[in-house]
């Protein structure tokens, strides 16, 4: 599936003092907006695994802000979402990112 919503990962992100984990909320943000529902827990996973919440947060932060007043904002391509993350400051970001969507199958 080609669609990735960057902004399902931003929500999640910053809303991680609920009580799922941050894969979970992540996997759910991205099911709602189309992701099938092992490649979005498959992402949400890896993204908890090799990321610290601090980075996730600031992900989440990047992601809203790309979204502000885009005319399709509820479709983004691995394309976008690896554009974002490589405007934070944290190559990791990227690299991880890059790695949850190969590794998890999420076609660009």
């Amino acid at each position: 599936m080609r669609q990735v919503i960057i902004i399902a990962i931003g929500g999640a992100a910053l809303a991680l003092a609920g009580c799922a984990t941050p894969s979970a909320r992540i996997a759910t943000s991205l099911e709602r907006y189309g992701l099938d529902a092992p490649r979005a827990q498959c992402v949400g996973d890896r993204l908890q695994r090799e990321l610290s919440l601090s980075q996730l947060s600031r992900l989440g932060k990047a992601a809203q802000a790309y979204r502000e007043g885009d005319t399709d904002p509820g479709r983004l391509t691995v394309a976008d979402l690896l554009r974002v993350a490589g405007e934070i400051r944290d190559p990791r970001i990227a690299l991880e990112v890059g790695k949850a969507a190969a590794g998890c199958g999420v076609a660009p």
